[in-house]
């Protein structure tokens, strides 16, 4: 029943203990109902910038910014745990803005997973629901992605009963990632009403479900009314490596079953990626392929806070303000949209990235045109 809100919580600098928050479950579940918002979480110099773990439940994380966590660790470690909510946040990293290096070594901004197995009350993570997120300005390592689930290579589904929705996902660095979303031994996972825009130089633009270790295979992972644009018709393509452009990077043996329907897939006019891959967009009977009339993510502003002037970076007062602006800038069609009115209403949630009603008609993508 704690509410931890309005504070800037950071590591000081090097040598820093790890993690810069915890929430511990003591593997009972002795820690629940923790709200955490409208906080600046940023800087860890050692570990996780937020580890949710060891049996936590009732657990929101809402209306924070994220930056600059270190090592192969996450801006968010959500591990063997049941009902989290993560939601209106935006996560970045913007190492030089912080007087650090950027080696490229961090690892996914989210990831959700299991790394004790059957030593505390839960096997695997379920009932996470990241949702009306921001990512953006990757600046991690080439084998990791915005959000993972699974991750350790168990023998059991590491993340299950998982929703994934109007998050925006925004392509504007010119680092490489694996891919902005990743499955690695899960199940019942939806994902759907999510924009991703931009040049997002990557090894698969969309997603990568594969197997680790002992993981069982994926199974019943569903793909619905997304928005997948690159205006630079580059989709798919590595900025550093040499392979052919991937839509997904998905082996036939690593996936059970999947759906991928009412989406829209634009290149920037170039023909979409088709390889061996269990998942292409083709598999889409009812594929959208036309121009989503967004920005192309060029001018993004990292919204870091400046606390000698109150503000963000990008002059936002508020973190409301921050994610709305980015909103509004890079993830809303514009009137000759092929997104408009198109989604499948059976899988639209009842609102969208800004909270707004979705409507008997619903548009492609995290946001909803009134």
């Amino acid at each position: 029943g704690i509410t931890l809100e309005g504070f800037d919580i950071a590591h000081s600098g090097p040598g820093a203990g790890a993690l810069v928050v915890h929430l511990d479950g003591g593997g009972d579940n002795s820690v629940s109902n923790i709200t955490i918002r409208d906080n600046v979480l940023h800087d860890s110099f050692n570990n996780d910038i937020l580890k949710i773990n060891n049996s936590t439940t009732g657990i929101v994380v809402e209306r924070n910014v994220f930056y600059n966590q270190t090592g192969s660790d996450e801006h968010i470690d959500i591990n063997s745990v049941d009902d989290v909510t993560v939601q209106d946040n935006i996560f970045f990293n913007d190492f030089e803005g912080s007087g650090r290096q950027n080696n490229s070594e961090t690892s996914s901004y989210i990831v959700i997973k299991d790394s004790n197995g059957s030593s505390d009350l839960f096997t695997g993570s379920s009932n996470v629901r990241v949702r009306r997120n921001v990512f953006a300005h990757w600046q991690g390592n080439t084998g990791t992605g915005f959000l993972l689930l699974g991750e350790d290579g168990q023998p059991f589904f590491e993340a299950f009963d998982i929703t994934v929705e109007n998050n925006l996902f925004v392509g504007n660095s010119t680092s490489d990632m694996r891919a902005p979303f990743g499955v690695k031994g899960g199940r019942d996972v939806v994902f759907r009403h999510n924009t991703i825009v931009g040049d997002l130089p990557s090894r698969a633009y969309a997603m990568r479900l594969n197997t680790e270790g002992a993981n069982p295979a994926n199974e019943r992972i569903a793909f619905h009314n997304n928005i997948w644009s690159d205006p630079t018709g580059t989709m798919g393509q590595s900025a550093s490596l040499t392979d052919d452009p991937d839509f997904s990077d998905t082996a036939s043996e690593d996936l059970v079953s999947f759906t991928l329907d009412h989406n829209l897939y634009w290149n920037g006019g170039a023909p979409l990626p088709e390889t061996g891959d269990a998942i292409n967009p083709s598999d889409d009977a009812n594929a959208i392929s036309a121009a989503p009339d967004l920005a192309a993510p060029s001018d993004f502003e990292p919204p870091r806070w400046d606390a000698s002037a109150g503000r963000f970076a990008d002059g936002s007062a508020t973190i409301c303000e921050a994610h709305r602006g980015m909103v509004e800038a890079f993830a809303t069609p514009g009137a000759s949209s092929g997104a408009l009115d198109r989604a499948d209403p059976d899988q639209a949630p009842a609102d969208d990235i800004l909270g707004r009603s979705r409507g008997a008609s619903p548009d492609v993508g995290a946001v909803e045109i009134p």
